[in-house]
């Protein structure tokens, strides 16, 4: 995983990554966007979010996506593949 070494979340607090505000309210929504400007500029961003789908991580953001918006991925592609 020496892309992991290349993230740009490697140096800041895992924490933002992985909120404990409510999601869908705006207190969630603000720590999400946090989460998601730190990603945004990462040169492994598309790697980071293959690596959550794939093992399916259940919490937090990764790749530049919420849980949510990972779950809705992989139902598309389940829906695709049947």
């Amino acid at each position: 995983m020496s892309w992991l070494h290349r993230a740009a979340c490697r140096d800041v607090d895992p924490e933002i990554f992985f909120p404990i505000a409510t999601p869908d309210t705006e207190a969630g929504e603000a720590a999400v966007a946090q989460a998601k400007q730190v990603c945004g500029g990462c040169s492994v961003r598309s790697r980071c979010l293959d690596k959550a789908i794939e093992s399916r991580e259940p919490y937090g953001v990764w790749g530049g996506e919420s849980e949510s918006t990972r779950s809705k991925l992989l139902s598309g592609a389940r829906g695709r593949t049947s």
